[in-house]
C-alpha cells in the first residue's frame, strides 16, 4: 500500500472515530453500524501491520503470531497482552485474562473506548508510526486500558480487586490512576510515566495529557476533591492540577504549571502558580497537540 493510501485511510478513520466539539455541532452521532465498521477497519490495519512486520523482522514472528495474529479482535489481543504484562504471583496471567475478558464482555463501552483511544494515540503522537506500535508498546495506552477494567470492577463493588489491579498497573506501567476516577474516550496519555489521577477526578472525551501530570487533591480532605477536566483540553508535561477545580473545554495547560484555580474554556494557563496567559486559538488543543504558549523575553530575563 502506498504512503498516500495509508494517509488517506488514516484520515478517514480519524474522522469517523474521533470527533471534536466543532465536528459534533449540528451533526448526528455515528450509528452502531458505523462504529462497528470503524472498529473493523482499525483491527484490519493492526493485522496488516503485524503481518508486514513478520516478514520484515522474523525474530519477532512468534511474538507477533501469538500476541496479534492468532486473535480475532482487538479486545482479545489486548486481554492476552495486558494479562501477560500485569500477571504476578498473586494473579496468574490465565486468571487475569479471564477477568479482563469477563469485564470487557460485561460493558460494550470498554471495547469502543479501546478503539477510540488507540485512534487518538495514532493521530496525536508522531512516534506511533501506525497502530501496532502503540498497541503493543506504549505504556500510557496500556495503563489507560487497564484502568478501564479496574473502573468497571469498582462500579461492580469489587473494590479490593480494583485497587489490587490499580497497584499492579502502577508498578508495571508507572501510572497511578484510581479506579473510581471517571475518564472518557479518545484520551491520550503520552508516555504515561508518573501520571497520577485521583479518586474523584473527571477527564472527559478527547483530552490529551503528557508524562508527570497530576490530577490531585490539596490536602487530606475527603469527598469531591480532584480536578474536572472538560473535553478537548491539552495538559502539558509535568503540570500539577490540584483541588476540586474545573478546566474548561478546549483549554490548554502549559508544561510544568501548578494550577490551583479553575481555568475558563478556550483559555491558556501557565506558571507557578498558574495564571491565564492567553487564548487557546485552535478548536481542540488536545487534538492539535500544539504545546506552545504565548511568551516573551527581555535581556536578563529567565532563570
Amino acid at each position: 500500500m502506498s504512503n498516500n493510501a495509508n494517509v488517506t485511510k488514516s484520515q478517514a478513520l480519524r474522522r469517523r472515530t474521533i470527533t471534536s466539539s466543532e465536528d459534533t455541532i449540528g451533526a448526528s452521532l455515528p450509528t452502531e453500524a458505523q462504529i462497528l465498521n470503524t472498529q473493523h477497519e482499525i483491527w484490519s490495519a493492526v493485522r496488516e501491520e503485524a503481518s508486514a512486520e513478520v516478514e520484515r523482522e522474523p525474530i519477532l514472528a512468534g511474538f507477533l503470531q501469538n500476541t496479534v495474529l492468532k486473535h480475532s479482535s482487538l479486545e482479545s489481543l489486548l486481554s492476552f497482552h495486558l494479562a501477560g504484562r500485569l500477571s504476578s504471583e498473586s494473579l496468574s496471567s490465565m486468571l487475569l485474562r479471564e477477568l479482563i475478558d469477563e469485564t470487557v464482555d460485561s460493558d460494550p463501552h470498554i471495547g469502543q473506548a479501546i478503539h477510540t483511544d488507540l485512534q487518538a494515540v495514532h493521530d496525536r503522537d508522531p512516534a506511533s508510526h501506525g497502530y501496532l506500535t502503540p498497541l503493543l508498546y506504549f505504556k500510557g495506552f496500556h495503563a489507560l486500558q487497564s484502568y478501564r477494567v479496574a473502573h468497571r470492577l469498582w462500579t461492580q463493588d469489587r473494590r479490593v480487586l480494583a485497587v489490587h489491579l490499580q497497584n499492579r498497573i502502577s508498578e508495571v506501567f508507572g501510572a497511578d490512576i484510581h479506579p473510581a476516577a471517571s475518564i472518557g474516550c479518545g484520551v491520550l496519555i503520552d508516555h504515561g510515566t508518573s501520571v497520577v489521577i485521583g479518586e474523584t477526578a473527571v477527564v472527559e472525551d478527547n483530552v490529551s495529557m503528557l508524562h508527570e501530570v497530576t490530577l490531585g487533591g490539596t490536602g487530606k480532605e475527603t469527598g469531591d476533591r480532584h480536578p474536572k477536566v472538560r473535553h478537548g483540553v491539552l495538559i502539558g508535561a509535568g503540570a500539577k492540577l490540584l483541588g476540586n477545580i474545573e478546566i474548561g473545554a478546549c483549554a490548554k495547560i502549559g508544561a510544568g504549571s501548578v494550577v490551583l484555580d479553575s481555568v475558563p474554556p478556550y483559555r491558556t494557563a501557565a506558571g507557578v502558580p498558574a495564571c491565564l496567559v492567553g487564548e487557546a486559538h485552535i478548536g481542540d488543543p488536545a487534538l492539535e497537540m500544539d504545546q506552545s504558549i504565548p511568551h516573551s523575553f527581555t535581556d536578563g530575563s529567565g532563570i
